[in-house]
């Protein structure tokens, strides 16, 4: 699901360019900015903002990413993922969303800060643009910058969700996933269905015999080496989020579909 033609068709420069004007425009003071892009590897987009007069010597990363998935076709009529509408109180458009806010929102607090005349310290604003394809290079790409980036003591990752616009909001976790490769072979060779059919072991059978043995779909458990113990504070937050958000907020909002 990965555009094929990311390094010739120039989007990701595009994202890049339409980020750095509107950045330039706030007139941040003390910011420069570097790009690190080794041979084969999409850009990663370093902002250093000096830390001002009377800061301390404290550190601050910013994260983002400014590249997109795959953005499926419009929600209803009139409504797209690369033309932005306003909608009452709603933006519609793929990148309002999922990280598509981070540079802006980074770079605002500073300028606000800076308006307000309030100390800030060293912060790097940094943007890659592999996110969605897993981060291949993310880890040599650091590496490269790692002078320019410096040793931050505090890194906000700018790329979750909120509850409301009242809080400040911190996720203490995200999803797992575990990945891996199955090939299940039978047969020497490949086979005609209509010759074989009930000599040779139908493959798809005994991979889901294996499925079932780490995650039994009948009964739901899940083989004993999976399961864990739910850490005291992450059930204390589980039940002062229910009591906030209510059933509506965390049943009734997902939409199934008819006879699901």
């Amino acid at each position: 699901m990965v555009d094929p033609e990311y390094q010739e068709n120039g989007l990701c420069e595009q994202a890049m360019k339409l980020v750095d004007d509107y950045i330039n425009k706030l007139e941040i003071k003390g910011m420069t900015k570097t790009v690190f892009q080794p041979e084969g590897m999409n850009p990663l987009i370093v902002y250093i903002i000096d830390k001002s007069e009377g800061a301390s010597d404290m550190q601050i990363m910013f994260y983002g990413h400014l590249d997109k998935q795959p953005w499926c076709e419009g929600w209803h009529e009139g409504l797209g993922p690369i033309d932005p509408v306003i909608r009452g109180d709603y933006l519609f458009g793929r990148g309002g969303g999922d990280d598509g806010y981070a540079p802006f929102s980074a770079m605002l607090a500073i300028k606000n800060a800076q308006m307000q005349g309030a100390t800030h310290p060293r912060i790097a604003v940094v943007l890659e643009t592999e996110e969605e394809s897993g981060s291949p290079n993310l880890i040599n790409l650091l590496t490269v910058a790692k002078d320019c980036i410096g040793n931050p003591d505090y890194l906000f990752c700018m790329d979750s969700g909120a509850f409301d616009y009242e809080t400040m909001w911190l996720t203490s976790s995200l999803r797992g996933i575990t990945l891996c490769d199955m090939t299940v072979q039978a047969g020497d060779a490949g086979y005609h269905s209509g010759e074989v059919g009930g000599v040779v072991p139908e493959t798809f059978r005994v991979c889901r015999e294996l499925l079932s043995r780490l995650d039994d779909s009948k009964t739901g458990k899940m083989m004993d080496e999976l399961q864990t113990e739910i850490p005291a504070y992450a059930v204390k937050e589980s039940v002062d989020m229910s009591a906030l958000a209510g059933r509506a907020g965390l049943v009734e909002k997902y939409k199934m579909v008819e006879g699901a």
